[in-house]
């Protein structure tokens, strides 16, 4: 018997509202949309509810400023939080967000038992270990989207650089969702030809550092956090997770002793799967990309003295 999922998105700003929007174009279930904002989630479901003629969709999306609708979701996904403002950075963050992801994935967790966490809220490494203490989920059963984006963002400026299709790219990025991201060039291809044989190390390095100020760049121009590609990329993992697809994504996953790290949430390659993160996959590191790599973790790990969970 055809099971009918249930999504659950938190938080009705642009990126939540854009996710919602995306989920219900790929049909991947129906759509609750929460924010505390009177009004503002029932408005925006009821907008991409009428859509759903047009677009010749099933599902339902629907808003609200409680929780009890949400109950019994399969999938949760938290977009609320304050959003990034110029001169920011993602740690400033972090005391606003955590208290905010918290008390949020504690209400709908309680009424979903069983569903899969993806956390985007900045800084999304740490607003995932909190929003696994909230819930008390298993740790695979909470993951955090950041890993998707920034390879999107990797595969995009490798893409245009070549002058190629993006879906002829293979790319990921690994470590934090800050600065001390680390794009990996040496497993980056493009039609299986390593990018290395096609571009020079000073394009490469450009690309790399653009990457990781991707979000900064968006930012600067808007005046306000990136949205489409962040909602694109929820929506990628979601699905991999309804659809069992196991898919190797980079997704912000719980280390428990891979790549030496114990007790952290932080971006690496993993099999996206009907139970969340099946896997976390272990790449062979050379030297400069484990100082890299450990160097990033360490970011990740400095703001946790400010987290009182």
């Amino acid at each position: 018997m055809f099971k009918r999922h249930k999504i659950t998105v938190i938080g009705a700003g642009a990126t939540g509202a854009t996710t919602a929007h995306l989920l219900a174009l790929k049909e991947l279930g129906d759509i609750v949309l929460v924010d505390v904002a009177e009004g503002v989630p029932q408005g925006k479901a009821l907008d991409m509810w009428e859509s759903g003629p047009v677009e010749g969709l099933s599902v339902r999306v629907s808003g609200s400023n409680d929780y009890e609708p949400t109950a019994n979701s399969d999938v949760l996904v938290v977009t609320a939080g304050m959003p990034r403002k110029p001169g920011m950075s993602r740690d400033d963050l972090l005391k606003v967000n955590a208290d905010i992801v918290y008390q949020v994935v504690e209400k709908a967790s309680r009424l979903s038992p069983n569903a899969v966490i993806v956390v985007l809220t900045n800084p999304a490494d740490v607003m995932a270990y909190v929003a696994q203490k909230a819930s008390g989920f298993p740790h695979q059963r909470v993951m955090g989207q950041a890993g998707v984006l920034d390879s999107a963002r990797f595969r995009t400026f490798l893409a245009d650089a070549l002058q190629v299709s993006p879906r002829d790219i293979t790319a990921f990025v690994m470590g934090g969702h800050g600065d001390d991201m680390v794009p990996l060039v040496r497993y980056s291809y493009v039609g299986g030809i390593p990018v290395e044989k096609l571009l020079a190390k000073t394009a490469l390095d450009a690309i790399v550092q653009r990457t990781r100020t991707g979000g900064g760049e968006v930012l600067s121009l808007m005046k306000t956090s990136a949205f489409y590609a962040p909602g694109s990329s929820l929506a990628e993992m979601v699905q991999a997770v309804l659809r069992d697809e196991r898919r190797v994504l980079p997704t912000i996953s719980y280390l428990n002793g891979e790549y030496g790290e114990r007790d952290i949430y932080v971006g690496v390659p993993a099999v996206l799967g009907g139970n969340g993160v099946e896997k976390v996959l272990e790449i062979e590191f050379t030297p400069e990309e484990k100082e890299a790599f450990k160097k990033s973790v360490a970011s990740v790990r400095a703001p946790f003295s400010m987290l009182k969970y």
